[in-house]
């Protein structure tokens, strides 16, 4: 399969995600200038055996709001076309940002609760083991590094309950023995939301950095697993 890296000004985790993808997974990938007006020609099939991140960062500078002048790079409009045909797309930290203001996903990220940056490794529940991005996660608990101003995830009431009955909800903030409550909160999003999908599932976006704590050097592997449920369910649909 093949990793499609979209790179905007501001971008700083492109090169991270590009190592994840290819010389960790041992997938192929290519970076995708964000000013450009088409996708590469083996990602205009959405039901081919592709995936599209969006990387962290500070795109645009993070002026206005994270991600609300990146959504109108030319390339968002092919982005948001590949995902309405059900291609897979991931949005990390800054791409999770960028998701939601493209409307892409539910939803909006605010100031952390403390108004400060925090970064630091945090504990993830995974709630939802049957997506593209999770089937592979056999644990219940993962460790994963933040490192974010505004991931404090907000929604109204009928989206939230719309979250929840749908299992849109696929990470939450936890301690270390899977427990969800206020200390375990990084940054005051609600319910302790870290990363959810759309109602299709083909499309996610979360806070935490999985490319960051996907080799062992690094003394965490447990971002790899996100890797390796989308290769797989790339595998999958080949199958089929």
């Amino acid at each position: 399969m093949k990793f499609g890296i979209i790179l905007f000004p501001g971008s700083n985790c492109e090169h991270d995600c590009y190592y994840a993808a290819s010389k960790i997974s041992g997938e192929k990938a290519a970076v995708i200038w964000s000013g450009d007006t088409q996708l590469p020609a083996d990602f205009r099939d959405p039901q081919g055996a592709n995936c599209l991140i969006i990387p962290g960062g500070f795109s645009y500078g993070d002026y206005l709001r994270c991600g609300a002048i990146a959504r109108f790079a030319p390339i968002m409009n092919q982005v948001t076309a590949y995902a309405a045909q059900g291609g897979r797309v991931i949005g990390i930290c800054n791409g999770f940002q960028i998701l939601v203001e493209a409307g892409l996903l539910p939803g909006i990220l605010h100031r952390n609760r403390a108004l400060s940056f925090v970064c630091r490794d945090i504990y993830l529940k995974v709630e939802n083991k049957n997506t593209i991005f999770s089937s592979q996660i056999t644990k219940d608990v993962i460790k994963v590094p933040i490192a974010h101003g505004e991931g404090n995830y907000y929604c109204a009431d009928a989206t939230l309950e719309k979250l929840e009955k749908n299992g849109q909800i696929v990470f939450r903030y936890c301690d270390a023995a899977g427990n969800v409550s206020p200390d375990s909160n990084p940054n005051g999003s609600r319910h302790n939301i870290a990363g959810i999908c759309n109602a299709q599932g083909n499309v996610l976006g979360l806070m935490p950095h999985p490319e960051r704590c996907a080799e062992a050097v690094l003394g965490n592997t447990d971002g790899r697993l996100i890797f390796e449920s989308i290769i797989a369910s790339v595998k999958e649909n080949v199958a089929v």
